[in-house]
């Protein structure tokens, strides 16, 4: 079939995306993204250290990111997100800023990162008191609380996994039960699940539904960054950082109007493996 009529494939936007060596949610993010933009990832080199704080530091290295937003350059993405909460959060708000300012001083023609996205998302829900999860050990969910705090965000509830690998490999209902251990009474503003590596796209719109609050998620920020930059949506079920009728759905269930029942999850669909 000839096909040069079509004078070639849909023009795309680009996003540009440094992840640690080790994420495996490529996919993921790719769900967020609608179909006229386009992800370009890369990842940090390896290093033999387990999740901890001592590799979220050596995966935030400037010269470590100028090598990555350099490789990226070559594609020309509009945005560069740095797709890492705890290794955007490890220096602190000033830390999450410089980082930044390294990416754009490499040539990314504008910088996000995670840390810095949910900040951002935060403001956008406007949530100032949160319940948190994270697949994290105790130091490094503790860093992410000193992060928050540092941004005038308290954070009510906690729950976490103390993992130092594998975190992809955490199953949904394993997030589900972390997030109603952290929302405690009285109920916070909303709840951010942390880790890019953490499975959450399909979970967000089941805990919405039964917490009757925003969720907001590690990879679902980042992506929401960065597309608003491009002044574009990110595309996905019922979430309230992305669906107006889903925020609007919030106001009536903050007077406890009634709220949509939770969707099933695929690993509770019949045949799920």
């Amino acid at each position: 079939m000839n096909v040069s009529f079509l004078g070639g494939p849909r023009p795309q936007r680009g996003v540009g995306v440094i992840a640690p060596f080790d994420f495996a949610l490529d996919r993921e993010l790719w769900r967020w993204v609608p179909d006229d933009v386009s992800l370009h990832l890369t990842r940090t080199p390896y290093v033999p250290v387990e999740v901890s704080l001592d590799l979220a530091r050596l995966v935030s290295e400037h010269e470590t990111l100028h090598e990555a937003v350099r490789a990226l350059n070559e594609v020309a993405p509009e945005v560069v997100a740095y797709a890492c909460t705890s290794g955007s959060f490890v220096g602190g708000v000033a830390g999450e800023r410089a980082m930044g300012e390294a990416m754009t001083r490499a040539g990314a023609a504008h910088a996000v990162t995670t840390s810095g996205a949910l900040l951002a998302a935060l403001a956008e829900v406007n949530a100032r008191r949160i319940a948190l999860v994270t697949p994290y050990t105790v130091s490094v969910t503790q860093s992410l609380e000193e992060y928050l705090a540092e941004a005038g965000i308290l954070v009510t509830g906690r729950a976490s996994l103390g993992l130092v690998r594998h975190i992809w490999k955490v199953p949904y209902h394993d997030v589900v039960a972390m997030a109603r251990r952290a929302v405690g009474t009285p109920a916070p503003d909303a709840l951010f699940i942390s880790c890019t590596n953490l499975p959450t796209y399909d979970v967000i719109p089941q805990l919405e539904a039964e917490l009757r609050m925003p969720v907001l998620s590690a990879n679902q920020v980042t992506i929401w960054a960065a597309l608003r930059h491009l002044g574009t949506r990110a595309v996905g079920p019922y979430q309230a950082l992305i669906d107006e009728s889903a925020k609007q759905t919030f106001k009536q269930a903050f007077g406890r109007g009634p709220v949509p029942p939770p969707p099933v999850l695929p690993e509770e669909q019949e045949g799920w493996a």
